[in-house]
């Protein structure tokens, strides 16, 4: 099977974040398209989702915002998911995207809210 060149970029990035994490944090996964973006929580020792937030959600959906206000309430979102699970500290996996624009604005925002990562 032959990599496509985002393949190879989500695969160094990721790596890059599991060699240098000791402490086995959860990973933070954001996903973004031209309109909406997603981000989840992630156990990677169970391979299991543990929170996600979206702003396809029926309650965010229906603000009408701009799509980089959207980024910020969907972090205050997670953020606050997660503060109900007790999850602080995670390592962010920006996926193929830069670390710019609504991606950046997406980890200020966490960051705002008390995730350390």
């Amino acid at each position: 099977m032959k990599l496509t060149t985002k393949d190879r970029k989500k695969f160094r990035v990721r790596n890059k974040l599991k060699k240098n994490n000791p402490n086995k944090r959860m990973r933070l996964s954001v996903s973004r398209s031209s309109k909406n973006i997603s981000a989840q929580i992630i156990d990677d020792s169970s391979n299991k989702t543990l929170i996600s937030a979206t702003s396809n959600m029926k309650s965010i959906k229906d603000l009408k915002k701009k799509k980089s206000e959207l980024s910020e309430i969907v972090a205050t979102k997670l953020a606050e998911l997660a503060k109900e699970k007790n999850i602080t500290k995670v390592y962010f996996d920006r996926n193929i995207y830069k670390y710019h624009g609504r991606i950046k604005i997406f980890a200020e925002t966490l960051r705002k809210k008390g995730m350390e990562f």
